[in-house]
């Protein structure tokens, strides 16, 4: 949905602004700021002016909270949703994005494995440390 204008009364989409609150997790506030920022294209409206998100719509939202929890900046978000905008002409330069931020989150992935690591070695350590005798204490019956 491109226009933001009123839909024929057959094509309303089915989900309210609450509804794909709830089922994405984010405020109305950041809906209608998603919307302002261009990360997502002027949702479809019934005769009242009230927003109605389609399926479409929905699983948009989806991937844009997927780059988003896998950290791709909002700006850079904004540039993929313009991209997505141009349509076919764009899919070498998103598929381009997508990699590029794909091989940044296996290096933070990675990097997240060795601190894990170097964690755990610290918590085994600890967990040594109380386990061990102690001097000067007596553990016989």
């Amino acid at each position: 949905m491109t226009s933001g204008q009123p839909l024929p009364q057959d094509r309303q989409p089915a989900l309210t602004i609450a509804q794909v609150a709830e089922r994405t997790g984010l405020s109305h506030d950041t809906l209608r700021y998603y919307e302002k920022a261009g990360l997502i294209e002027r949702v479809g409206r019934t005769t009242g002016n009230q927003r109605r998100y389609d399926a479409a719509d929905l699983a948009w939202l989806e991937f844009l909270l997927r780059l988003r929890e896998t950290g791709m900046s909002i700006a850079d978000m904004q540039r993929f949703a313009e991209l997505r905008a141009q349509g076919d002409t764009s899919v070498a330069d998103r598929l381009a994005m997508l990699r590029e931020h794909r091989a940044e989150l296996a290096e933070r992935i990675r990097a997240l494995r060795r601190n894990a690591a170097a964690l755990d070695d610290k918590i085994d350590h600890y967990e040594r440390l109380l386990h061990e005798e102690r001097p000067g204490t007596d553990d016989r019956p």
